[in-house]
């Protein structure tokens, strides 16, 4: 599962990415020291392809992947980070560091413009100490982050991002571009409208839900656009299990419906004694327009598990008996 996939046309080091939203201090603060002991654990498990973004611990994610980087060779590595947001000093305004716990104490600008993404990605070559990037992502152009703002940011995102994006990619100055949204309708839209390398789906094809399936998943394979999966827990009602109390789905408490289809999905693990997590992970790996999928880790411990669970062998009878849930 760590491996490189040949067919992918973007090449990424290995099919399972190690994300760094955690080591930017997602729900919990995270040391240095401990940033650095997971992803030289990551690195020496073999995951080889390390996404990150601007609105990670505000900077911080891009400053310790940096750091990390500068250890490696460069070329054993796939590198993605994002554009839609740059940080700037929040000189005495209020800022909400909503699911961050200890982030730099900077403030995130919403900027799409052509100006706004040449400036996102100076400061993250910045941060992370590189000068070329193998994909860029459009981040958050969607309901879930801009409500009834959505349809201004899409069109700013077209004429913007995009633009500056195609000219640096035609420049031969990034590999590949990407869109990173939480909505499958959105990403295919992104699809017809500009030529795009790769999609990453945040939580819509997973065990628990596959709305991707629907749109995404087809139009991508009319486009020979790459997924990348992200999200593969579901923000954690498939990591923790859907009987914990303090579990969540989409970043919220899950409603009952999907509760439901959880304990059914996990009844189903337990009688072929498979671990949930370890189905979680290699679900998406079902579609051959997946690429990568990009596991979210803070905790060296973690990194073992998850590298178990991608390789554990899964009957095809249970894949049978999830898929007749939907």
């Amino acid at each position: 599962m760590t491996g490189g996939s040949s067919q992918s046309r973007i090449g990424f080091k290995s099919r399972l990415g190690f994300g760094a939203s955690g080591i930017g201090t997602l729900y919990r603060n995270v040391t240095e020291a401990q940033a650095a002991e997971v992803l030289l654990r990551a690195y020496e498990g073999g995951m080889r392809y390390f996404d990150s973004a601007p609105l990670y611990g505000h900077g911080l994610s891009e400053l310790r992947l940096g750091t990390f980087l500068r250890s490696v060779d460069r070329n054993t590595v796939t590198i993605s980070t994002k554009v839609g947001r740059y940080m700037v000093p929040p000189y005495g305004e209020t800022v909400d560091y909503g699911l961050w716990a200890s982030p730099l104490r900077l403030k995130p600008v919403f900027d799409y413009s052509y100006a706004g993404t040449m400036r996102s990605l100076e400061q993250s070559a910045s941060r992370l100490g590189i000068a070329d990037f193998d994909l860029i992502y459009i981040h958050d152009v969607d309901r879930f982050t801009h409500g009834d703002a959505y349809e201004r940011h899409f069109n700013e995102a077209i004429e913007g991002c995009y633009r500056a994006l195609a000219d640096l990619r035609k420049a031969g100055h990034i590999k590949a571009i990407g869109v990173g949204v939480n909505e499958s309708d959105v990403a295919t839209r992104f699809i017809k409208a500009c030529s795009l390398d790769a999609v990453m789906m945040a939580g819509r094809y997973t065990l628990l839900d596959r709305a991707a399936e629907v749109d995404l998943l087809p139009e991508a394979a009319r486009q020979g656009v790459e997924i990348v999966v992200a999200g593969v827990f579901n923000s954690g009602i498939l990591a923790t299990g859907p009987g914990s109390t303090t579990t969540t789905f989409d970043y919220g408490a899950p409603p009952e419906d999907v509760v439901a289809r959880a304990r059914k999905i996990e009844a189903i693990c337990v009688r072929h004694g498979i671990p949930l997590q370890a189905a979680a992970i290699q679900f998406p790996f079902r579609n051959e327009q997946v690429a990568a999928a990009v596991l979210g880790m803070s905790r060296p411990e973690r990194i073992a598990e998850n590298l178990v669970w991608s390789e554990l062998a899964i009957p095809t009878g249970l894949w049978a008996e999830i898929d007749d849930l939907f």
